[in-house]
């Protein structure tokens, strides 16, 4: 019976060792993704910001606008 208990501790641990890995693992990828996210917010904010200037400076060059009214 001590054999059998001492079996299952060692898989345990084994089983533990794996999960402990693929957490390390796991919160790598979430901080590489969350770095990922905020460079490309970044980019998305300059980008709008571009677009916004580009608008703002195209606008007199524009003839058959609508009037702001409609």
């Amino acid at each position: 019976m001590e054999k059998e208990t001492e079996e299952r501790i060692v898989q345990l641990e084994t089983k533990l060792a794996y999960l402990e890995d693929f957490l390390n693992q796991l919160q790598g990828v979430a901080v590489e993704n969350s770095r990922t996210i905020e460079k490309l917010r970044e980019e998305n904010k300059l980008m709008a910001q571009k677009l916004r200037d580009l608008s703002d400076h195209m606008e007199g060059d524009i003839p058959n606008r609508r009037p702001p009214h409609y």
